[in-house]
């Protein structure tokens, strides 16, 4: 669990430079991972993106000086990475609720995001099942969102435009005219913070001719690691991509290759089943 430990290693770098600025290609170096790598599992095992928590953290701390010492906004501010007063006040008061100037009058109760910290555990009592599969670029059609991935605002969205794309008929169109692959979810076009990304409900396209209101995307060639994911849904995936992370990226050495991930659903069956079956595909390298 080497892997994990070097998470830990950077977030105690995290600690130590919080009032300096953090690159985050640095902090990723810390983690012996690509940048990209780095920031997904670090979503991944904490729920937070990096520039999430390196936000949530500094204004905890700029919150005790200012209540616990003679600094001045505007130095505090600073001292924090905000270009301005007005800047950090806005930060500020979508965390605590209050200005910094009451904050500091009044002491009144903040709200603090502690230090992250998580246990490595050798959890080993379940195998992983997995193959790689090698398979060339390829074109897929469908509708997409784009979503925001703090405080769960992925999950919910991506929910809704499921329940929305099963109740108007969308997904039963693209069953007719899908591929080997069956229906999938994609997840790609990550934004350099990994706090938005687009989803995709879509199949390999198979028709040369798309009705109007439907996508295409290139999903590049890539080396795939597919796990088997089997149980209703929507809870047995969640659980799939947790382990994916936590367990089966710290024990192989793999790493995510940056390219657009994956929800391969090929059976027609009742999703909501016991035994339903599914897929999940990640983008790996060495």
């Amino acid at each position: 669990m080497e892997g994990l430990q070097k998470m830990l290693d950077s977030i105690e770098y995290i600690e130590k430079n919080l009032d300096d600025e953090l690159v985050m290609e640095e902090i990723a170096a810390v983690a012996c991972m690509s940048k990209f790598h780095f920031q997904r599992m670090f979503h991944m095992l904490t729920g937070y993106t990096v520039t999430e928590y390196i936000r949530n953290r500094r204004i905890t701390i700029a919150a005790q000086e200012l209540v616990f010492s003679d600094a001045k906004v505007i130095d505090v501010a600073m001292k924090y990475g905000y270009e301005t007063p007005e800047a950090f006040s806005k930060a500020f008061r979508r965390i605590h609720g209050i200005s910094p100037s009451n904050a500091r009058k009044h002491r009144q109760s903040l709200k603090a995001y502690p230090k992250l910290s998580f246990q490595i555990q050798l959890k080993g009592d379940v195998e992983m099942d997995y193959k790689i599969v090698e398979k060339g670029s390829f074109t897929v059609v469908g509708k997409s969102i784009r979503t925001g991935v703090v405080d769960g605002e992925n999950h919910r969205n991506i929910a809704a435009f499921w329940d929305e794309s099963n109740q108007n008929g969308f997904t039963d169109e693209l069953a007719k005219n899908c591929g080997s692959l069956g229906i999938l979810g994609v997840c790609m076009e990550f934004d350099k913070e990994q706090e938005h990304l687009t989803y995709l409900i879509g199949a390999e396209k198979n028709i040369e001719e798309i009705p109007q209101d439907w996508e295409e995307r290139q999903i590049p060639a890539e080396t795939w690691a597919v796990f088997p994911v089997r149980g209703a849904m929507p809870d047995a995936m969640p659980k799939v991509w947790e382990r994916v992370f936590s367990e089966w990226f710290p024990a192989t050495g793999y790493e995510h290759s940056g390219g657009p991930e994956m929800e391969v659903y090929l059976s027609d069956a009742d999703p909501y089943a016991d035994d339903y079956y599914s897929e999940v595909w990640i983008p790996i390298k060495n």
